[in-house]
């Protein structure tokens, strides 16, 4: 009776161990924000579409079988600083938001990281692009993960140059993301021997670009650098064809260009135009599976995903991989220490790394525009001209003047 009871009451204990253990690890929610343009010019590049990657990310991690529960919001910055910060506050003060994703617009990034460092939570970055952001405004809580404008300008503004686009005239967006864009890329057309002839500021979201073409044309550039994105570059090449730009002998260059882009412009208009994205949905049948899968959760047959919701599928993996590997999501630095601890690696970007900056790496790949009759079937838009390998496709840690750095 007593061997018995010794018998049941170390079970019962045991149990109860395991029960507690079970519990425990219950007690690991983590909760996601997705904050991005869900109502304007970058709407469709990201949008809806990064909340539905960041709900597959989720989906695949399976956070059950790790011990965890992970809860999804949303919400729309309007492309404005305030409203980005006012929503940051709001998430951490009062939602208990632990890490918030994607935020195009890098003047809402560059607040947003502000904000994420002081309450010590953690940045995902698909969408903003500035470089300042693994540079003089690093963190220990951001991680850049899907591309930035230093890469952009040394892979699409270098193939230029050096295939005789040597002159430039640039329409930048006026705010930090085409400052940045601007700034990065005369650095690169200057180094490898070609002039810039001036440029023109133009506000976000600009449904009329006369006045700036006609400076452009007037410029006689042979590179037109659009210092740019979504709508605003859609609306800049669009308006230049009525203009006469090409037929006249000068030509676009798009220094951001999303396959969403390229599907509004159509073939006929966008062909020949050269651009570098990170990711491409009909490069491997991974990427192909993923469109697929997206396509359906997100009710938007025939849509391709850009490379940002792609971005935020994979960083959404690899912070849930951290915070599984930490057992919990309270210290933001932590955890973004452990996801620069550990290699990244998922469907979508393979193999890759992060950086001390923040700066994740992985490959970057020059594209250029198929003409009408080289597409096979719908959004086979793209050829590939170069890849550029992780090492060489940003910028070099020690050039950034990131304060994370030493030495």
């Amino acid at each position: 009776m007593k061997l018995q009871m010794r018998i049941t009451g170390g079970l019962a204990f045991a149990l109860a161990a395991l029960l507690g253990t079970a519990a425990q690890a219950e007690d690991i929610t983590v909760k996601l924000g997705v904050l991005n343009d869900m109502s304007s010019l970058y709407s469709d590049i990201g949008g809806q579409g990064s909340v539905v990657a960041a709900k597959m990310a989720i989906a695949d991690f399976n956070p059950a079988a790790h011990g965890m529960k992970v809860e999804l919001v949303n919400a729309d910055h309007l492309n404005k600083p305030d409203v980005g910060t006012n929503i940051a506050r709001q998430w951490f003060d009062v939602d208990h938001v632990d890490a918030i994703i994607d935020v195009p617009t890098s003047s809402v990034a560059l607040a947003v990281n502000e904000v994420v460092r002081e309450k010590n939570k953690v940045f995902l970055i698909s969408g903003a692009a500035s470089s300042d952001l693994t540079g003089p405004k690093c963190s220990p809580n951001s991680v850049h993960w899907t591309y930035d404008t230093w890469m952009l300008a040394n892979s699409t503004g270098k193939s230029i140059v050096k295939t005789g686009g040597t002159t430039w005239f640039f329409l930048t967006s006026d705010y930090a993301f085409g400052h940045a864009l601007e700034r990065d890329t005369k650095a690169v057309v200057l180094a490898n021997g070609g002039q810039v002839l001036g440029g023109v500021l133009h506000p976000l979201n600009t449904q009329d670009f006369s006045s700036f073409l006609l400076q452009a044309q007037a410029s006689k550039a042979k590179i037109i650098g659009l210092a740019n994105a979504g709508g605003d570059t859609i609306n800049a090449i669009k308006q230049g064809a009525e203009f006469g730009i090409t037929a006249g002998g000068q030509n676009f260059a798009g220094l951001l260009v999303f396959i969403n882009d390229v599907e509004a412009l159509g073939l006929k208009t966008a062909q020949g135009l050269v651009l570098t994205e990170t990711w491409y949905w009909d490069m491997t049948d991974a990427n192909r599976a993923f469109t697929k899968r997206w396509q359906v959760a997100s009710n938007r047959p025939g849509k391709f995903p850009s490379m940002l919701p792609a971005g935020v599928y994979s960083s959404v993996i690899h912070y849930l991989k951290a915070v599984d590997a930490l057992k919990g999501d309270s210290d933001g630095r932590a955890v973004v220490a452990k996801m620069k601890e550990l290699p990244t690696d998922d469907p979508l970007f393979g193999k890759g790394s992060i950086r001390i900056d923040g700066r994740k790496l992985h490959d970057a790949y020059l594209f250029e525009v198929k003409k009408p009759e080289e597409s096979k079937y719908p959004g086979d838009d793209y050829k590939l001209r170069a890849t550029i390998p992780a090492a060489e496709a940003f910028r070099p840690l020690k050039e950034g003047g990131c304060p994370l750095v030493g030495g």
